[in-house]
């Protein structure tokens, strides 16, 4: 490699690369909107995802990018990089910009760059090393996982916490040099190491701060690796040492009474944490995999804990049927969706609108995620016979009103709870469907009878949750033709085409966003999908550059009335229900999913990935 470095310009003017790639007619317009739809989500570059998605070559953009700037090339794949020439160049300046430090002659640093348009990295990181630096240009995917390689991806604040670790200490006995696994004794000894106790705190405590829903440990061969889910999303924040893992899981398992010295097995336990004046519960699950145990938990955060489904986004007329069938004081209430759509805090939230002192609650739940007060929560344990039937036939005993069932699986379970809400007990409960009349065949497909069904049946309300347009970077754009046609919509396609109804249309404009408010003044059912806006997030710090924070739910809810009973006991399909209801103003998920996008909530690129038509 030359050992002056190139002048620090560039031969043509400043323009983006994902521009100059449809110009040179490397990619498509609509290849260039999926790999930028694919940003948003990842947070990756547009090049790293042309070429993760397969549509150019990495080897042929590089070439291509080098022609085109008039500098060297250069394939890391074939590259060993000195480690000690990597921590030449700080983790977090190497991540963030893409740039690693290949190789030193003399006064000279070779530094490959994925940006070639990104003139300032050099300056500043001629100032940091006090070298001359020499840029080369590499394939952003490779230059990606080869820094992962190199350093370790972690948070400032944690990263001060590891490095109280010396480099020899009581953690060194977990090294071995077989495949013996360490003995209870010394990971006893070792997870009382400061250290290990100071970094599952932190790491525990920030993801409460960060809004997570779960944590979770991952080991691999070579690494070890820490992510939080925030909205429904896993991101990557640390990968400590290695030679921490058996420390960190074993500490785990004391702190959730576990068994440390059983590593073959699965195992469930509980942590509670205090965090200033309130008490955080982690539902701790471990399981073993090839090269250790997998920890993930699960945090219930009671404070977090929203019973008003309003600031969730339940439409008023979907809000008052719900309301109008757990007031009754007898009938099914069911909740239906895929595991984490929220069905269990909509449970919840109907059960504290009916949680009153001359009530009497029981429910059945696998696990008891929140402690509720007032309320009889038994905890289902398949293994020594508490399954959800036997506890559902207890509770007939215990003189209930309300009855809630975690979920109905089985015929047996289904058929108790038909019984229990036939015999003047509120009875509400979950199903894993993918609609609200799907629910209904679901049941009659187990055995029950049409009759009964259509007796006891008071409302299915299926619901799903997608992520909200991040409130700091919103902007206005106009969608291409194949986002539109991803959704099944044409830009001639009218509301009144979507069959929806004036009323939804209605509190559409009273529930908008103040960005979308000013644009649906005059929408009607003969709008088309083309004249109305659509909003999306640019990517910002305050949303880790995803353009999106916080979740929303959308809510199909069908209200049981006199036709669709009749529909019941004519065991027609489920296609006819859902049509029926329709006609009697009730919104599919699709449907709400669109009102949340004209409201300037969510994206369509969201609704579309978690609704059908």
């Amino acid at each position: 490699m030359p050992a002056a470095a190139p002048p620090l310009t560039v031969a043509v003017p400043y323009e983006r690369i994902g521009d100059l790639l449809v110009r040179e007619g490397q990619v498509t317009r609509e290849q260039l909107a999926n790999a930028q739809r694919e940003q948003k989500q990842s947070g990756t570059g547009v090049v790293y995802n042309l070429v993760k998605l397969g549509y150019i070559p990495e080897i042929e953009l590089t070439k291509m990018l080098a022609r085109q700037y008039r500098m060297p090339a250069v394939d890391l794949s074939k590259f060993e990089v000195d480690p000690k020439i990597a921590k030449l160049i700080p983790n977090e300046l190497a991540t963030k910009n893409l740039v690693l430090p290949l190789k030193r002659d003399g006064r000279t640093l070779t530094v490959a760059v994925a940006d070639p348009t990104n003139l300032g990295i050099i300056e500043d990181l001629k100032f940091i090393t006090r070298y001359d630096i020499f840029p080369v240009i590499a394939g952003e995917f490779t230059l990606r996982n080869t820094i992962e390689k190199y350093y370790e991806a972690t948070d400032t604040a944690m990263q001060l916490l590891l490095d109280e670790m010396s480099e020899e200490g009581e953690l060194e006995v977990l090294e071995s040099e077989n495949d013996d696994a360490p003995s209870a004794a010394a990971l006893a000894a070792a997870v009382d190491d400061a250290p290990v106790v100071k970094l599952l705190n932190a790491i525990m405590t920030d993801a409460v701060k960060r809004g997570a829903s779960d944590i979770h440990f991952q080991c691999f061969e070579h690494e070890l690796r820490v992510r939080y889910r925030i909205d429904g999303a896993l991101q990557e924040v640390m990968k400590p040492p290695l030679k921490m893992k058996a420390a960190l899981i074993s500490r785990f398992k004391i702190m959730s009474s576990l068994n440390i010295a059983e590593r073959r097995v699965p195992q469930d336990g509980r942590i509670k944490l205090k965090m200033g004046k309130k008490v955080i519960d982690y539902r701790v699950s471990t399981l073993p995999t090839l090269f250790g145990e997998k920890v993930v938990l699960r945090i219930l955060d009671k404070g977090n804990l929203t019973l008003d489904l309003e600031k969730f986004g339940i439409e008023p007329r979907a809000e008052h049927e719900l309301m109008e069938a757990i007031s009754n004081p007898y009938g099914m209430v069911l909740v239906t969706g895929p595991t984490g759509s929220g069905k269990t805090t909509t449970l919840y939230s109907a059960l504290s609108k009916v949680n009153n002192i001359d009530v009497n609650i029981m429910t059945a739940e696998d696990p008891v995620e929140y402690n509720l007060y007032g309320i009889n929560q038994v905890l289902v344990r398949a293994d020594i016979g508490m399954t959800f039937a036997a506890a559902l036939k207890a509770f007939l005993r215990q003189d209930p009103n309300i009855i809630m069932v975690g979920e109905i699986r089985d015929l047996e379970t289904g058929g108790i709870a038909i019984k229990a809400a036939l015999t003047g007990h509120l009875v509400l409960s979950t199903l894993h469907t993918n609609s609200a009349a799907e629910t209904v065949t679901r049941l009659l497909d187990m055995g029950l009878e049409p009759f009964n069904v259509a007796s006891a049946l008071n409302l299915v309300l299926a619901q799903r949750l997608v992520r909200r347009i991040c409130k700091s970077c919103k902007e206005k754009y106009e969608p291409d033709d194949a986002e539109l046609a991803g959704a099944k919509v044409k830009r001639d396609t009218t509301f009144r085409e979507m069959r929806f109804t004036e009323e939804a249309l209605r509190n559409a404009k009273s529930r908008a966003t103040a960005e979308a408010a000013p644009f649906l003044e005059n929408l009607s059912l003969d709008t088309r999908i083309g004249d109305i806006p659509f909003f999306r997030g640019r990517g910002c710090p305050e949303c880790a550059t995803t353009g999106l924070k916080g979740r929303q739910g959308l809510y199909e809810v069908m209200f049981m009335n006199p036709h669709l009973r009749k529909l019941v006991l004519q065991n027609v399909g489920a296609a006819e229900i859902r049509d029926a209801a329709i006609e009697d103003g009730m919104l599919t998920l699709r449907m709400d999913g669109w009102l949340k996008v004209l409201k300037g909530i969510t994206t369509i690129e969201q609704v579309v990935r978690e609704t059908s038509v």
